[in-house]
């Protein structure tokens, strides 16, 4: 199972750094909705931006999606595999 985990999120990493170098600079559907209605420019900026539109701050180009990726990735693996942990423990807890 471990090495199943290990090489999923392998590939996960190489696809996410090399696949952003497909994406679109087009607005996404929402996007482009709003653009079209009338209302893209209401909203209130967010207070924070970690990685705004998907790329990492100083850096440029492919770099910094590729970067913003396998960040992206990352974090959804630690979020996810710490879930698990929460879970399985309480489950064990429950069983005595």
């Amino acid at each position: 199972m471990r090495r199943f985990v290990i090489v999923i999120l392998a590939v996960s990493l190489v696809v996410a750094g090399l696949v952003s170098w497909f994406a679109s600079n087009d607005p996404d559907g929402l996007e482009r909705v709003a653009e079209d209605s009338g209302f893209h420019g209401m909203a209130d900026d967010p207070a924070v931006e970690v990685m705004p539109d998907y790329t990492v701050p100083g850096l440029d180009g492919f770099l910094s999606n590729a970067l913003a990726g396998i960040a992206g990735v990352l974090t959804t693996f630690a979020v996810v595999w710490l879930a698990g942990k929460v879970i399985v423990r309480r489950k064990n807890l429950y069983r005595r």
